[in-house]
């Protein structure tokens, strides 16, 4: 039998991670990096690429960097054409890229609506496309999309988000359904709230926000990306391989937890 561990690696494996010059994405490439696989990292901007390209070299890990839009087809279809050139098939995708636009359903206007499910839920679809031919060539492959506590959940001002978030929990059973016999594992993460540079702000005490998921988190915590990246290496390696069409909450423990009051004793 294969020693377990073994089975957490990724030597020889290809990963692409989508939107992974910085945040949540950029500590999920370097994990899979760490863990053996060479990273495909992706943005919009050349300069935010080069800079992370630069972290993942003194991590001695080997990275590439490609500069696309996941929300142009064109350009998805070129790029990915272009790392199986000159990187090679790519084993693991990573779903990563993805935006919010927060206002009332009666105040957002339909462009932006549609901006929001474009990026979130087209663009894995479209990225996916281009990668599971040569994954079925190859005999299997691993697809991670990053999900939310909105896949299930609705919150007030983040309906596009929600609806994209919801919308991708079902394309990732649907992937799975249909490419599963492949030997395609299509998984999610959902991540709780996780402390980044863009909710920094909102997780200090005496925030109202923060109070709030202190109360809801049985954790009693933020989370933090690290977090995340064990849940990945899982999906990503062939300890993962009889986990195909689930969604996996990284998330303290908030979606077990129907809260409760300060003092309350019922």
């Amino acid at each position: 039998m294969q020693n377990i561990l073994d089975k957490f690696k990724l030597n020889g494996k290809i990963a692409l991670v989508t939107g992974s010059s910085s945040g949540i994405g950029f500590e999920l490439a370097i994990a899979m990096g760490q863990a053996g696989a060479k990273i495909v990292i992706n943005g919009t901007s050349e300069e935010k690429l080069t800079k992370a390209h630069a972290i993942f070299k003194e991590y001695g890990i080997e990275c590439y960097r490609y500069a696309f839009d996941v929300n142009d087809e064109n350009a998805v279809i070129n790029a990915i054409k272009t790392i199986q050139q000159k990187v090679g098939d790519i084993d693991i995708l990573v779903n990563n890229a993805g935006i919010i636009k927060r206002a009332p359903m009666l105040e957002m206007n339909t462009k932006d609506f549609k901006e929001v499910i474009d990026i979130n839920l087209i663009a894995p679809l479209v990225v996916a496309k281009c990668v599971v031919p040569t994954m079925i060539k190859n005999g299997g492959g691993k697809i991670i999309n990053i999900c939310s506590l909105m896949s299930i959940y609705g919150r007030n001002s983040v309906s596009a988000y929600a609806a994209s978030k919801g919308g991708l929990l079902m394309l990732t059973r649907n992937m799975c359904v249909e490419w599963g016999k492949h030997n395609i594992q299509v998984n999610g993460i959902g991540p709780g709230y996780i402390k980044t540079a863009k909710t920094t702000e909102f997780a200090t005490e005496g925030h109202p926000f923060n109070k709030l998921i202190m109360m809801r988190t049985p954790a009693a915590r933020w989370g933090e990306v690290e977090d995340l990246c064990g849940a990945a290496i899982l999906l990503a390696s062939d300890a993962g391989n009889f986990i195909n069409g689930q969604l996996l909450f990284v998330d303290g423990g908030i979606t077990a937890n129907f809260g409760y009051l300060e003092g309350e004793n019922v």
